[in-house]
């Protein structure tokens, strides 16, 4: 069966519209849609398998700002930010600051491992649900990047690559906010 070239012209084109459609939509919610809401709520709980099975719950880390990240192996900028963000776990970790990474695509846990081992992870790395990307309002754009307080609120959002320093602020806002957890005696 021969395909015609210009149904598949025509298929193109129709794919790279809704693709720029999702990512105006996404950076118009970043300016304050329906996602925006979560910007000063407890960030939604989850309950996600690690690489290693263990089962980690978000309220796991209250008292610790967190980053929570939704990626993907196949995605190019995600693979520019990991190295920032191990940098990041070893520079802020001591402070109480813990980095998640969900990963939201199809691989197979042992892709995903070996992908993270590479890449020289040292936070958690989730297997993402797409309910889990949903009660964030949704991650259609990868990267998308939560930051949440010591108190479990989530302080600000970012949608895409972002540069090295937009990280640290973010970083350090979340560190500045909430109340850090006492070591139990």
């Amino acid at each position: 069966m021969k395909r015609n070239p210009l149904i598949l012209v025509f298929i193109a084109a129709v794919v790279a519209a809704m693709l720029l459609v999702g990512i105006h939509i996404a950076r118009k919610n970043h300016a304050g849609g329906p996602p925006g809401q979560l910007i000063g709520r407890t960030a939604p709980d989850f309950e996600l398998q690690s690489l290693e099975g263990k089962s980690v719950k978000l309220s796991d880390f209250r008292g610790k700002a967190v980053l929570l990240n939704f990626w993907a192996t196949y995605c190019g900028p995600c693979k520019i930010e990991m190295p920032w963000f191990v940098e990041l776990q070893k520079e802020y970790g001591p402070q109480g600051f813990q980095i998640i990474g969900v990963a939201m695509d199809d691989a197979s846990t042992e892709d995903i491992a070996k992908f993270a081992k590479e890449m020289g992870v040292n936070y958690p790395i989730l297997l993402g649900k797409e309910s889990v990307g949903q009660s964030y309002g949704g991650v259609g754009v990868l990267p998308t990047t939560f930051f949440v307080d010591r108190d479990g609120k989530i302080t600000d959002r970012e949608f895409g690559l972002q540069s090295r320093s937009v990280f640290v602020d973010n970083i350090k806002k979340a560190l500045s906010q909430g109340q850090a957890v006492q070591a139990r005696r």
